[in-house]
């Protein structure tokens, strides 16, 4: 059943419209015709639709305060040695919890700043970075202690951030400046402030440092930015509202999630254009409620696995042939990914139902659900000796 909440009328709109908000809340999809009666309601998913005067559902609409979720991967070097704690970013509680990966069992809850949203280890796995998105910092965690030691300058908003492999610049996405700011992570200065396009999201440095990207939701640009010069070098246009950017492990290809559009885009690191593009279709489900965020690849090159939000499954693709080949049913608002160190499991955050699935990437299937606090965002893989 569904849960009217709300009527609104619509008018004089153009054939693809995306409307600001409708009561808070962001209309996502093609609105045809020049007006009509919609109802405003709730799936039996807990998913914001929008439906016309006959009951047809003409457009799907996201809740923002649900929330974006940075997810982080980080692996050990001996996997026999380790076992992986994993710490998930809780947006509506201001909190992260670690999960002790052996048990599957939240061993700690910590309070940080307020709504925290990109999460990313430094290369030792002494240092857990944090978005706090609305104190307009970036907080820095002793992993040892478990206590926030100092605070980096960040800009307004920052959303999600990335740092070069050596780990002394941090290049973070500043949603409501339309700027990356690069913070040198020693000196805990800002080296420089980069103007991008409308509203910055997806951040991330290539392997070897040289090249960092962001995108930008409103204006649809992946920005390559030259590292050693601070400018933009390329623009890279791809579909609507672009999310997270992902790095195959050798640097020659990058992947772009676009929420809006439907698709994921792999893009040629060197020439800086398209050379596929991934559609979905999961049976029973609305296509306006696929929204591809989240991607994590395999260091092997055989696997992409794509989270779907509110379609509430994991895509698993060919990384070769760009298909795909599965689609695992996991929590409500699948946002983001993160493997275990040696890869045997994939955890996914579900930010509406308030848990992380576990998948066992060798047979492709969903094992375990843990629940959590509110709306996880994201997840980082501590690899720990036992």
């Amino acid at each position: 059943m569904t849960e009217p909440t709300t009527t609104a009328t619509v008018a004089g709109l153009s054939a693809i419209s995306l409307l600001p908000f409708i009561n808070g809340n962001a209309l996502l999809g093609a609105v045809l015709g020049a007006a009509f009666i919609a109802t405003y309601e709730k799936d039996i998913f807990g998913n914001q639709i929008l439906k016309d005067g006959s009951g047809h559902v003409v457009a799907s609409l996201i809740k923002e305060a649900t929330g974006k979720i940075a997810v982080r991967n980080e692996r050990g070097e001996t996997i026999a040695e380790y076992s992986a704690d994993l710490f998930e970013r809780l947006e509506k509680d201001n909190t992260i919890s670690v999960i002790d990966s052996n048990t599957n069992k939240v061993t700690d809850t910590i309070k940080v700043g307020q709504r925290p949203r990109g999460i990313v280890l430094n290369k030792d796995y002494t240092k857990l970075y944090i978005c706090a998105s609305d104190d307009d910092t970036v907080q820095v965690m002793n992993l040892k202690t478990k206590k926030i030691e100092y605070k980096l300058p960040s800009g307004e908003d920052p959303e999600q951030f990335a740092l070069t492999p050596d780990g002394k610049e941090l290049y973070i996405s500043n949603e409501d400046d339309a700027i990356v700011t690069v913070v040198d992570t020693e000196k805990r200065t800002v080296l420089k402030q980069i103007e991008v396009g409308v509203e910055p999201e997806g951040m991330a440095v290539s392997p070897d440092g040289t090249m960092a990207v962001n995108t930008t939701e409103t204006s649809n640009f992946l920005h390559w930015i030259d590292t050693k010069t601070k400018q933009i070098v390329h623009n890279t246009l791809v579909d609507q509202r672009p999310r997270h950017i992902e790095f195959s492990k050798s640097g020659d290809k990058l992947w772009a999630s676009s929420e809006i559009g439907g698709t994921v885009m792999v893009v040629d690191s060197n020439t800086k254009e398209s050379i596929g593009k991934i559609t979905f279709k999961i049976d029973g489900i609305f296509k306006d409620l696929i929204q591809p965020v989240g991607i994590k690849l395999t260091s092997d090159g055989k696997y992409a696995f794509i989270a779907l939000g509110p379609a509430n499954h994991v895509a698993v693709v060919d990384a070769q042939t760009f298909k795909v080949i599965k689609y695992l049913l996991v929590g409500k608002r699948v946002w983001q990914l993160a493997f275990a160190a040696d890869e045997k499991k994939l955890y996914t955050t579900n930010g509406v139902s308030g848990d992380v699935s576990i998948i066992d990437v060798d047979t492709l299937t969903v094992e375990k659900t843990i629940k959590v606090g509110r709306f996880p965002w994201g997840l980082a893989v501590i690899p720990e000796k036992k």
